[in-house]
């Protein structure tokens, strides 16, 4: 039900988007999240949207954002000044619209996974 592209090669200070298109509605009818994980880590928060809510983290404020278009069924995370360390399998999930805000955080949260866009950061 999510399909996670975007993903690809970028020079430290680039810029990628990633996207999640997802079956209609799922975006009004679920939370949305990103997460990444980084070869020989756990996979760890990015940030989340619930209605019209966001959350993130202190390692990428001011660098990624996320937002969702609700008429194309498809979340997005833009991410600019990239770093050698945001280099991870960037994976979107789905969770349910009741979820608390602290609960977005854990990816035990989540009821439905894309199968992940890996984004390399390197010169």
């Amino acid at each position: 039900q999510l399909q996670a592209s975007g993903g690809g090669l970028v020079q430290p200070g680039g810029s990628l988007r990633l996207s999640c298109a997802a079956s209609e509605h799922t975006f009004t009818t679920y939370a949305g999240g990103w997460f990444r994980q980084a070869p020989g880590k756990e996979r760890e928060f990015v940030a989340a949207i619930r209605r019209g809510q966001t959350f993130g983290t202190d390692s990428t404020k001011g660098r990624f954002t996320i937002s969702r278009d609700n008429a194309k069924n498809t979340m997005y995370l833009h991410m600019n000044s990239l770093k050698p360390e945001d280099t991870a399998v960037y994976y979107c999930a789905a969770a349910p619209l009741t979820s608390i805000a602290s609960s977005l955080r854990n990816p035990d949260q989540y009821n439905y996974w894309g199968q992940g866009t890996l984004v390399t950061v390197s010169s």
